[in-house]
């Protein structure tokens, strides 16, 4: 029995004092001594002040101290840990892995897996410039069938595709003209006649664009009003902070009816990922009273929230429709990503069966009042092993390895364009096999004692097999996803905007990025412009209210199309 250590004595010791004690001791060591001893003393001294002034987990610390990569990837992971990718065929017997020569490990031994994408120039067409006007230039001097002028008996002829330039311009993203509008008056009389405004010049200040800009400014790249302020004023036209939240908060308060449609409608999805993230809403942080919740509590929808619960976050679900559209829905409140899918969820027509629910394996992800198919993502029971992989990286390799090969199976399905039956089938067929190996391995770890089962690698063993069948979700029913990385990228659009604005003020304030942010991430998902969108939804409110679902961002421009035929009929 090891004997007990003696409790370590407390001394403060700034870093300027650590630096003249080390000084003094200097004559009495070598070079190299005195390089080592003052590397290791600052690292103490760092690591110190670094939990003491920080909330630093362990991960952190070790992230910081030893510079930890950022990529996961499994060739990545494995450089780290000292160790060649390869297939688990070529793993060490000694860690119980199963052989499989046929198993695909590169794309030079299975052909049919895709190569890994190359990297491009990082140069865009002239196609990708979709928001730039295009303006036809005419050859000068020649026209189609005209003679040719460096030969005799030609004649020149249109070209399928011109000659493309591309010229950029910089200017204010709010933009004003300043309209004089002349005024005469009668000498005798005293009448004034002022001159009319051009044609298209309405009484609003602020047209449809301005709105749209500033939304997409704020929610959708994450600029802070304040920034937006100051850029505006170095190029001339001024446009205040508090300006710019009452143009989009009207804005938001007028489109609504549409973020109840979208909810509509992604309650009737198929598949639904939500997961969540801390936010700060400034009129949120005293504690709530136990015997009541609050007012501002109450306008976020929080009203059936436990009195005691103090935390604030944005869920983010992404719903896929059964016309393979998508949609995302942000809420900021009290309220748990599972008790705001529960709220989506209500408005799910009867008589349709329980969606395929995506989400990582904490329980307040999941409705308790809905019945769901739970799928969970692979890629958090994943990042287990990557966080232990230099410690164990012999067993690492085999985990990782298998998960690769599954997840290119899974690219090969999306390449082919299989429908999610066939995709079922392919995944059946080839990563069954896979994934039945790895439960066997990792059940032998722990059951064999090859694993000690409070380790790093014991724990995420653990992880696996305590979340199996819904990990493997995407083996038993046709369209369930592998991870949640569809609503992980999404909930980094509400990271944006708390890593720039910091907070929210209000729940009012909340509420209106919640709007603008699942507007314009649904245009983003679907490859829709959502600058155009945005004005398009301000310039046709009158009608939007009364028939929301023809206003969707893949259904907004067929409507456009429907009320222009009929105002030129």
């Amino acid at each position: 029995m090891a004997a007990r250590r003696a409790p370590i004595e407390r001394i403060d010791v700034s870093s300027a004092h650590a630096r003249a004690v080390l000084e003094r001791v200097r004559p009495k060591l070598t070079d190299e001594e005195f390089r080592e001893l003052k590397a290791f003393v600052e690292t103490l001294v760092y690591l110190a002040e670094l939990v003491a002034h920080t909330k630093a987990s362990i991960a952190r610390v070790r992230a910081l101290l030893f510079g930890t990569g950022t990529t996961e990837k499994t060739r990545d992971v494995l450089a780290r840990a000292r160790l060649p990718e390869a297939s688990s065929a070529d793993g060490p017997a000694a860690a119980g892995q199963p052989t499989d020569p046929d198993r695909p490990s590169d794309s030079a031994a299975d052909p049919t897996r895709p190569p890994r994408s190359r990297r491009g120039h990082g140069r865009h067409g002239a196609a990708a410039y979709r928001g730039a006007p295009r303006i036809p230039i005419p050859h000068p001097s020649l026209k189609a069938g005209d003679p040719c002028p460096a030969c005799d008996g030609g004649k020149v002829y249109v070209q399928r595709e011109p000659t493309v330039l591309v010229r950029f311009v910089g200017q204010a993203p709010i933009g004003a003209t300043v309209y004089a509008l002349e005024k005469l008056r009668c000498h005798l009389c005293g009448a004034i006649f002022t001159a009319p405004p051009p044609a298209g010049v309405g009484p609003d200040k602020y047209d449809a664009r301005t709105g749209a800009m500033i939304a997409l400014l704020k929610y959708g790249s994450g600029v802070p009003f304040y920034r937006l302020e100051r850029l505006q004023a170095h190029v001339g036209v001024p446009l205040p902070a508090s300006t710019q939240w009452g143009i989009v908060a009207n804005v938001a308060t007028r489109l609504q009816p549409l973020r109840a449609e979208l909810i509509r409608q992604a309650a009737d999805g198929e598949v639904l990922h939500n997961d969540d993230t801390s936010m700060t809403v400034l009129s949120l942080l005293d504690p709530r009273p136990p015997e009541a919740p609050t007012a501002a509590a109450g306008a976020i929808g929080d009203d059936e929230v436990s009195p005691t619960r103090t935390g604030v976050f944005t869920s983010g679900i992404v719903a896929t429709t059964r016309d393979d559209h998508r949609i995302a829905l942000y809420f900021t409140g009290r309220r748990h990503a599972g008790e705001n899918l529960a709220t989506v969820l209500a408005q799910r027509t009867p008589g349709l069966g329980p969606p395929i629910q995506m989400c990582d394996a904490l329980s307040r992800n999941v409705p308790k009042a809905f019945a769901v198919l739970l799928a969970n993502c692979l890629c958090h029971a994943r990042r287990h092993v990557v966080n232990v992989a230099p410690n164990f990286p012999e067993e690492s390799r085999y985990i990782l390895e298998t998960l690769r090969d599954v997840y290119g199976y899974d690219a090969q399905a999306r390449e082919r364009g299989l429908t999610p039956e066939a995709r079922l089938a392919f995944h059946q067929t080839n990563s069954r096999p896979l994934m039945e190996a790895l439960h066997t391995w990792l059940g032998a770890q722990l059951d064999e004692r090859r694993v000690e089962p409070n380790s790093g690698l014991g724990q995420a063993i653990a992880y696996f097999l305590k979340h199996w069948t819904p990990l493997t979700r995407f083996l038993e029913v046709a369209g369930a996803p592998l991870d949640s990385n569809l609503v992980e990228r999404a909930l980094k659009r509400a990271i944006l905007h708390r890593k720039a604005s910091l907070f929210y003020k209000t729940p009012n304030g909340a509420q209106v990025g919640d709007l603008f942010m699942s507007l314009v991430h649904t245009c983003e998902l679907n490859g829709v412009d959502a600058f155009h969108y945005l004005i398009a939804l301000q310039r046709h409110l009158d009608v939007l209210s009364a028939a929301p679902g023809a206003w969707l961002p893949w259904t907004y421009r067929e409507t456009m199309q429907q009320s222009r035929a009929l105002a030129s009929a």
